[in-house]
């Protein structure tokens, strides 16, 4: 009986301790997590790297499982943490959109709102939306973040960014939903005196890097339309996609306002367009959006 007892207070002290994790330790979970070294998340967090570690090894010994291992000089998450790191994102974007709803409640459309969206949404089809609501909302510190949808979405999650725009991925993590904005059309370019032929002779070609859905996208339709997907040369910028193909390193496939506009436009190489990106509007499931956050969603939507 007494053996039982003690047990019984050990899962309740266990307990106790998880019910005593703090938000602080939270976050120097979620900011190491994508971080190259500790010290680069301490130096992200304000403090320093020791600071960051013990902060860390507490939070370990509260949940009482082991959530790091060492590879190398690389201090790695196991799949414990993993899971702990899930939660710990929830809880760490859930405060703050609660802080900035609180604040929203106080003040109305003010403060900051933090948008992410990708490089043909924030210099071409979004712009004017975008350039307007600052416009119409002189107090409002905008703060708009350019990079690929997949970085968008993990910055999404984490709490780093409000909203964002960004080509559908295939499937919608947990605690995220979205909405679709536009269809937009891809076509075939080709380097300047290239024998088009038929599909199966088109390449070799410059794409977009590993992971990003954009090159997902075109990789499955150029499959499908019996083309050999050989990549020679990645880029994130379709900028530098469309000069590699004037430079005739190979051939890629593009939105038509990224790829048919500048002094040296290129030219595709079939009239119809070979796929199509669906863009939609993301955002973190769970919580009200602040008046700030809506304004800027209701502003995407109807541009």
């Amino acid at each position: 009986m007494k053996v039982r007892r003690t047990e019984e207070k050990k899962e309740m002290n266990e307990v106790a301790n998880l019910s005593n994790l703090t938000l602080q330790q939270l976050e120097y979970l979620v900011q190491s997590s994508d971080a190259l070294t500790r010290a680069e998340a301490a130096n992200r967090l304000g403090v320093t790297p020791s600071a960051l570690t013990q902060g860390l090894g507490e939070l370990e010994r509260r949940v009482g499982l082991p959530l790091f291992e060492r590879r190398g000089r690389r201090i790695s998450l196991r799949p414990d943490g993993e899971e702990v790191l899930a939660y710990a994102q929830r809880v760490v974007a859930d405060t703050r959109d609660l802080a900035r709803w609180i604040e929203s409640r106080r003040s109305g459309i003010f403060g900051s709102v933090r948008l992410g969206a990708i490089d043909a949404v924030a210099v071409y089809h979004r712009a004017d939306a975008i350039r307007a609501f600052w416009t119409a909302h002189p107090k409002i510190d905008l703060r708009l973040t350019v990079a690929p949808s997949g970085s968008l979405l993990d910055s999404l999650i984490r709490g780093d960014l409000d909203v964002v725009v960004l080509v559908e991925p295939d499937e919608i993590p947990d605690h995220v939903r979205t909405e679709f904005l536009f269809e937009e059309e891809l076509f075939v370019y080709a380097p300047r005196n290239a024998e088009v032929g038929n599909p199966g002779s088109w390449g070799p070609w410059v794409s977009f890097t590993p992971g990003s859905h954009t090159r997902r996208i075109v990789e499955t339709a150029l499959s499908r339309a019996g083309a050999r997907f050989d990549v020679v040369a990645e880029s994130n910028q379709p900028e530098v996609l469309r000069e590699m193909v004037h430079l005739g390193v190979g051939w890629t496939v593009l939105p038509s306002i990224q790829a048919e506009t500048g002094v040296d436009p290129l030219t595709p190489v079939l009239s119809i367009p070979t796929a199509f990106r669906r863009l939609v509007l993301a955002q973190r499931t769970g919580f009200s959006s602040d008046t700030t956050v809506e304004a800027l969603v209701e502003a995407l939507r109807h541009s």
